[in-house]
């Protein structure tokens, strides 16, 4: 029996999801249909399987395209930025067709479990890298521990899209983009909150990249981490509601996060009001409108911004800040934007992968647990360097995990219906060990008194 597969969205997170439908298609009976505004640098990818691939055109303003597309599959996997997911998922209903995507559970979507369920289908959501990867590597673990009696006491969980140390170059940051700009401009916004010996901890996004955790990942080295947005949603899908500390957070290298937290200081990150700029207005004019005015002889612009945020003017917070460009000439580029957007575009070109370069995915895992009565800790970290600027590892780790359980799904081996996200070891497990026999994507794991 033929499967009809609907792939929505082709861009930069889905070369290693494409390559694996691909891969499987002729043995699982699969047609495989990729939607993308922009199909024309599939062609050559696909040229090679026409018999069970193909590539239309699609705009996401089209309803009437999508619902043909839509009506035309058996399941839908939609890599589509997570704002459209609803519409994605309104349409699944009406043609009563299974969803799977990478990106969170948003309200829209949990709205929908009921009767999702109720149709007998299966909306799988955030089965991805993060979330994904981190909710079947950390529930495997947490039921190792429980098999064994142990009692948790503290979970935290950091990841990070970062670049492998020969890509680094003279980038002061240690870091280009592997996702979306947008998301990373505006990454923590509003307050953070967890869990921390039982009581609730809040930080305010002003201060958020000033209070950071350093961690050490076995052969890469330091990392520092910051918390994101909401812990405490995890302790419901984890069945941690009593655990006293829980905590969840983004990976940088050292330094990173010292320089953004002066880019939110000199409000740079923020996306609420547009400025009414001229595109052709200089970085250094706009990070003078943003210092107070001179009250004493003139100095040089960093020197002046450096006094401002109270930095060493030769301190590596201020040499990041100038790799970037910010007290030159160069225009910003965009007219009457946010300062939120303008950074972004002038991050887009300082941060964009080169074809050479490698990225690095990290994640790890930190338990503390309770065993006949003593204290025990497991350190659970992954590590994963791309092929180059297209087959990267963050497309791994976001593709495969959602190809592999797509593929569990038609055959029946993951039943369950309504919206769910990957915490039941019926899909975990065979996920996980998937990655780890085929792609060596696994997780080492570290016991300590």
């Amino acid at each position: 029996m033929i499967s009809r597969l609907l792939l929505l969205g082709a861009g930069r997170s889905a070369t290693a999801l494409i390559q694996y439908l691909l891969r499987h298609a002729p043995a699982e009976n699969w047609q495989l249909t990729v939607a993308d505004a922009h199909p024309a640098h599939l062609v050559p990818v696909l040229a090679a399987h026409s018999e069970y691939a193909r590539t239309v055109p699609f705009n996401t303003d089209d309803e009437a395209g999508l619902e043909a597309l839509v009506a035309a599959a058996d399941v839908v996997i939609s890599m589509l930025p997570a704002a459209l997911h609803p519409l994605v998922a309104r349409a699944c209903l009406r043609h009563r067709r299974h969803l799977a995507t990478a990106s969170y559970v948003g309200p829209d979507i949990a709205a929908l479990h009921d009767e999702a369920a109720a149709a007998g289908l299966t909306f799988l959501m955030e089965c991805g890298l993060d979330p994904g990867l981190d909710h079947m590597s950390a529930m495997r673990a947490i039921a190792h521990i429980r098999a064994r009696g142990g009692r948790l006491t503290s979970f935290k969980s950091y990841c990070g899209g970062l670049l492998a140390p020969e890509a680094e170059g003279d980038n002061p940051w240690q870091y280009k983009f592997t996702w979306n700009p947008r998301n990373v401009v505006l990454a923590g916004q509003g307050t953070a909150r967890f869990l921390e010996d039982g009581r609730l901890r809040f930080i305010p996004y002003q201060h958020l990249f000033a209070r950071t955790e350093t961690l050490t990942l076995p052969g890469w080295g330091a990392f520092e981490g910051y918390a994101n947005r909401d812990s405490l949603g995890y302790r419901a899908p984890y069945d941690l509601a009593d655990i006293p500390t829980i905590l969840r957070g983004t990976l940088r290298r050292p330094g990173y996060c010292a320089a953004w937290h002066a880019l939110v200081r000199l409000g740079l990150t923020d996306d609420s009001y547009r400025l009414g700029n001229p595109a052709e207005m200089p970085w250094a004019d706009l990070l003078t409108a943003y210092l107070p005015a001179l009250a004493a002889a003139p100095q040089p612009l960093p020197h002046r911004a450096a006094h401002y945020l109270g930095l060493a003017p030769d301190g590596p917070e201020m040499a990041r800040l100038t790799w970037l460009g910010l007290f030159s000439a160069r225009p910003v580029g965009l007219p009457d934007a946010t300062p939120a957007q303008l950074l972004e575009h002038l991050l887009t070109e300082k941060w964009a992968l080169q074809p050479h370069d490698h990225d690095l995915i990290v994640m790890q895992h930190l338990f503390e647990f309770e065993l006949d009565g003593q204290p025990r800790r497991l350190t659970s970290s992954l590590a994963v360097v791309g092929d180059d600027a297209v087959h990267t590892g963050m497309a791994k780790t976001v593709g495969l995990p959602l190809g592999m359980a797509v593929r569990r799904l038609l055959r029946g081996e993951f039943t369950q219906r309504g919206v769910v996200i990957p915490t039941a070891a019926g899909l975990y497990e065979p996920v996980l060990d998937e990655l780890a026999a085929d792609y060596g994507i696994r997780f080492e794991e570290v016991e300590t008194a």
